[in-house]
C-alpha cells in the first residue's frame, strides 16, 4: 500500500469522531501534500536549487573525487588549453564514466585527423610539456612557467633572440635608442598563431635572475638601469632633448623618447589586446565534429548540397613563404534564415584544412559567418552574398585544400570543396607577379589595421569578386568601379643609378576581337625608383563601357633584366 494513500477505516473513524467536515479538511491536506510531493519528484535534480548545506557537501565531495588523475588533468595537463566553457562542464560531471567520455571527446575536437587512430594534437600536446619541464624549469616545474605555457600552447617559435646573461643592450630605434644595460630576456616571434595573427612578438624577463622568465608587455622592463639616475639613457636623453624622469608619468611602457619611439604610445592597446588573447586558450580548431568528419571522410551527404564559391590568390612575404589568401562566397538565397523579433539571421558554419600531399594538416581554420537581415527586407537580399575571409602563410609547393559548410538553421544542408593549389616559388632572378585581383572594393587602411582583419593585404583593402569557376570572368555593373590589385617582384636594379626601368602597361581588351578599348602605361620609376617590389592598383569607372565581355591585362617589361611578364584576367559588364 502506497505511503500517501489515507486507509479506509481511518477515514471512517475520523468522520464518527469529527465529522464530515473535519473529513474535508484533511482530504484536501493531503491531496496538496501528494501533489507538492509528486511535483518534487518530477523536478530536474539538475535544475533543482539545493539547499547550501547539500550544495556544499556535494562540492566538497567533488573535491575529494577530483584529487586524482582527474584532478592532475584538469589542472595541470590541460591547464592552458581548456576552456573556460569545457572547465565549467567537467566539473559538472557525477562519475568517473562520465569524465572519461568527456576528455575522449575533448581530444577528439582537438584531432586534425578524427580518422587516424592516434591523436597527433594530444602527442604533441604532452611531448610539449615534456620539453618545457626539461627546458623551462626554474624552482618550478616547466609547465608552470610563463614561457612553457606559451611553448605548450603554440609550439616551438620561428625563431628566438636570446639574452641569458643581460648585459649591453642597444636599443633598437622605436625603444628610444641608446646603450643599457639588461636583466635575461627574450623575444619569440611567430610568423603566424591561428586566432592571433601574424608577425607575433612575445618577451619574456627574468628580472630575479633565477631562471623564472615572465612574459611582459613592457619592454622597459628588461632594462637593469631603468630607475638608475643618470644611467642607461635614450639618444634623445643623452642629447639634452629630454628628461629621464619624464618616463613615469604613466603609460603601459617606461620607455624613454628616441628617434623612432613616436608611435609607442599608440600601440598600447595593441599590446594589452594581444597579451590578453596569448593568455586566453588557443582556438578549438574542429568544434563540429560532423562537419569535421565531411573533410576527412568525404562521406555522402544526406540533405540538399549546399553550394558556395572558393577563391586563392598568392601574394610573396619573403623568399620562402608566400600568402595564400582563401576567400569562400555564400549566397544568401542557399542560406536558411530564421526570423525572430522582426530580424532574419542565417548562421554558417565553416570550417577547412590545408595539408600537404603525404595528407599532414599545416593550416585549419574553423568560423561562423552570421548575416542578419531585416525580415521585410529579406526578399530585395536575396541576390546578396557573403564573403569569408582567411590568409594562411605557406612555404611554396603543392597543397590540398578542404573546405566544408553547413547551414546552422538547416544541418542537413551541407557543402563540401575540395582542389589542389600550387603555391608558386618567387625566385631572385625571375620576374614574376602575385594573383592578379579584380576588386568590387579596394581602399587603404588607417596604419593601425595594416596586415591585420579580412581582405587586408600590406596597406590596402582588397575585397575580390569571387566565381564558381576561376576562368569565369567575375561581373560588374555599370554604375561600379573596377578595381585591380597586383604586385610586381624581382625587378632588376641598374647598377649605377640603383634604380629600376620597367615599364608597366594596362589593358582593356575586347573579349570577342582581343582589340584593345584602353591601353595606357606607366614607368616603374614613378611607383618606386629604388625598389624591385611594385604594388598596382588602379581604379575604372565602368560607365564608359558598353554591356559585354571584357579582359583586364597587365605587362611588365624590365628594361634592366630583359625579362617580361603578363597577367589577365576576365570580367562581364552588366547594365
Amino acid at each position: 500500500m502506497s505511503r500517501n494513500r489515507f486507509p479506509l477505516h481511518s477515514a471512517i473513524l475520523i468522520a464518527l469522531l469529527a465529522g464530515s467536515g473535519a473529513f474535508a479538511v484533511h482530504a484536501r491536506a493531503q491531496s496538496s501534500q501528494d501533489s507538492a510531493q509528486n511535483s518534487q519528484d518530477s523536478q530536474d535534480p539538475l535544475t533543482r536549487q539545493l539547499p547550501d548545506k547539500e550544495r556544499f557537501k556535494q562540492q566538497k565531495e567533488l573535491k575529494q573525487e577530483l584529487k586524482g588523475p582527474y584532478r592532475k588533468w584538469l589542472d595541470e595537463d590541460v591547464r592552458w588549453i581548456i576552456t573556460d566553457q569545457e572547465k565549467k562542464a567537467f566539473l559538472s560531471l557525477s562519475n568517473d564514466e562520465e569524465r572519461d567520455a568527456f576528455i575522449e571527446q575533448f581530444w577528439r575536437r582537438r584531432n586534425p585527423n578524427p580518422d587516424s587512430p592516434e591523436n597527433e594534437y594530444r602527442e604533441e600536446h604532452y611531448r610539449r610539456i615534456a620539453y618545457a619541464n626539461e627546458h623551462f624549469a626554474a624552482g618550478k616545474p616547466g609547465w608552470m612557467t610563463d614561457r612553457g605555457m606559451i611553448y605548450i600552447k603554440y609550439g616551438k617559435p620561428d625563431s628566438t633572440d636570446s639574452h641569458p646573461s643581460g648585459g649591453t643592450y642597444e636599443r633598437p630605434m622605436d625603444e628610444g635608442g641608446g646603450e643599457t644595460s639588461t636583466y635575461p630576456f627574450e623575444d619569440w616571434h611567430y610568423r603566424f598563431i591561428e586566432g592571433i595573427g601574424e608577425n607575433v612578438d612575445i618577451e619574456f624577463v627574468d628580472t630575479c635572475m633565477c631562471g623564472d622568465y615572465h612574459m611582459t608587455i613592457d619592454r622597459s622592463e628588461k632594462d637593469a638601469l631603468l630607475h638608475v639616475p643618470g644611467a642607461g639613457e635614450t639618444l634623445y636623453e643623452q642629447m639634452g632633448m629630454a628628461k629621464k624622469a619624464d618616463r613615469f608619468r604613466g603609460g603601459l611602457e617606461d620607455l624613454g623618447p628616441g628617434p623612432g619611439s613616436a608611435g609607442n604610445q599608440g600601440k598600447e592597446f595593441d599590446r594589452l589586446e594581444l597579451y590578453a588573447k596569448l593568455e586566453a586558450p588557443p582556438i578549438i580548431k574542429f568544434k563540429d565534429m560532423d562537419l569535421a568528419e565531411f573533410l576527412t571522410s568525404h562521406k555522402v551527404l544526406n540533405g540538399p548540397f549546399f553550394p558556395f564559391d572558393v577563391r586563392t590568390d598568392f601574394v610573396k612575404v619573403t623568399d620562402d613563404t608566400v600568402l595564400v589568401p582563401i576567400t569562400v562566397q555564400i549566397k544568401n538565397r542557399d542560406i536558411t534564415f530564421d526570423t525572430k523579433g522582426g530580424v532574419a539571421r542565417g548562421v554558417v558554419s565553416i570550417i577547412g584544412r590545408i595539408s600537404t600531399i603525404t595528407d599532414r594538416v599545416v593550416q585549419s581554420f574553423e568560423d561562423t559567418v552570421e548575416v542578419p537581415e531585416p525580415a521585410e527586407l529579406l526578399p530585395q537580399t536575396l541576390n546578396n552574398a557573403s564573403l569569408y575571409w582567411k590568409a594562411f602563410p605557406l612555404r611554396p609547393g603543392l597543397y590540398r585544400v578542404d573546405i566544408a559548410i553547413k547551414d546552422v538553421n538547416n544541418p542537413d544542408h551541407v557543402g563540401i570543396w575540395a582542389q589542389a593549389i600550387e603555391v608558386p616559388r618567387y625566385d631572385d632572378d625571375r620576374l614574376a607577379a602575385s594573383s592578379l585581383i579584380l576588386a568590387d572594393k579596394m581602399e587603404r587602411v588607417p596604419s593601425k589595421d595594416i596586415g591585420a582583419g579580412s581582405f587586408i593585404i600590406g596597406n590596402t583593402y582588397v575585397r575580390p569578386r569571387v566565381t564558381t569557376n576561376p576562368a569565369m570572368p567575375a561581373t560588374f555593373h555599370r554604375n561600379q568601379n573596377l578595381n585591380f590589385w597586383m604586385q610586381v617582384y624581382n625587378l632588376g636594379l641598374d647598377e649605377k643609378s640603383k634604380h629600376n626601368n620597367a615599364t608597366i602597361d594596362y589593358q582593356i581588351l575586347n573579349a570577342a576581337t582581343n582589340k584593345p578599348i584602353l591601353d595606357t602605361q606607366e614607368a616603374s620609376e614613378k611607383l618606386g625608383a629604388s625598389s624591385d617590389q611594385l604594388t598596382l592598383e588602379k581604379t575604372l569607372p565602368l560607365a564608359g563601357l558598353e554591356p559585354g565581355k571584357y579582359i583586364v591585362k597587365i605587362s611588365v617589361d624590365d628594361d634592366v633584366t630583359r625579362q617580361q611578364i603578363a597577367e589577365s584576367a576576365p570580367f562581364t559588364v552588366e547594365q
